[in-house]
């Protein structure tokens, strides 16, 4: 496949395009839990080791890219949720399957959890 460009970038393989949008350490546990509700940033905040920081940019990109849509209801305190776009929702199984050959290499190698 030919080199393409995307949002001014260029990318070598689609491969490539899908891991910079999903991968790391921590856009599939946000969109793990997102999978199955709707969740407010605070709820989301639970997910352990991630700081406020780091959820934020994350969450940030992930609406940019279209997986995440974020909802701010104009209440005192502020009150922010966050689900799962179509596009989200179509990614799903493929992070369910990332997911099931984590825990097959965890399980396969011993190692401890």
């Amino acid at each position: 496949m030919p080199d393409f460009i995307y949002k001014g970038k260029v990318y070598y393989n689609p491969v490539q395009l899908v891991m910079e949008q999903i991968g790391g350490i921590w856009k599939m546990p946000i969109l793990w839990r997102l999978q199955e509700q709707t969740l407010r940033y605070s709820e989301l905040r639970k997910i352990p080791h991630i700081s406020d920081k780091m959820l934020t940019t994350q969450l940030r990109e992930l609406e940019a890219d279209g997986y995440v849509y974020r909802e701010v209801y104009p209440v005192v305190p502020p009150k922010t949720e966050y689900s799962l776009t179509e596009k989200g929702r179509m990614i799903m199984p493929l992070v369910n399957q990332i997911r099931e050959y984590g825990l097959g290499m965890i399980e396969e190698e011993g190692i401890e959890h």
